[in-house]
């Protein structure tokens, strides 16, 4: 894992469709393999592909059938903040939490978000609605953290 010292971003278009998600979460872990730690960039690929699936099931796309997906990475004394951040065309209602019922198959999606991220939320920008996720380094810092098998 390195560290860098300035801030960097990544903007890609992916379709609006269910391959979006993949082409989005392959594209994130290619820039970030080597610079985020193996658990930070296992809950980046998480919630980008929650972000990303919510807004092709529940949203419009934006011009040309398209969804945007950019993260910002910035560099602190404890490693570093990621950003990410999914632009659709919007829905009439926004996201929604639900409660989702044990048996439910789907329905978690914006629960996921709240647990790993540090913090989340919706705007409208230029070009629609925005749902955007940060990553604090000291949030992010379960990397001691090893995974039985």
């Amino acid at each position: 894992m390195s560290r860098g010292s300035a801030e960097r971003s990544w903007c890609v278009v992916v379709p609006h469709h269910a391959t979006g998600a993949r082409l989005a979460r392959h594209r994130l872990a290619d820039e970030l393999t080597d610079v985020v730690s193996p658990v930070l960039l296992a809950d980046l690929v998480a919630v980008l592909a929650e972000l990303v699936g919510n807004a092709v099931r529940h949203a419009d796309p934006l011009p040309g059938g398209v969804v945007r997906v950019a993260w910002r990475l910035s560099p602190t004394v404890d490693g570093h903040r990621v950003q990410l951040r999914v632009t659709d065309g919007g829905s009439a209602s926004g996201p929604l939490m639900r409660a989702a019922t044990p048996d439910a198959i789907d329905g978690r999606g914006l629960q996921i978000v709240t647990g790993l991220a540090s913090r989340w939320g919706v705007e409208r920008d230029g070009l629609g609605q925005c749902v955007w996720a940060e990553f604090d380094p000291i949030r992010s810092a379960r990397s001691d953290l090893v995974v039985a098998g």
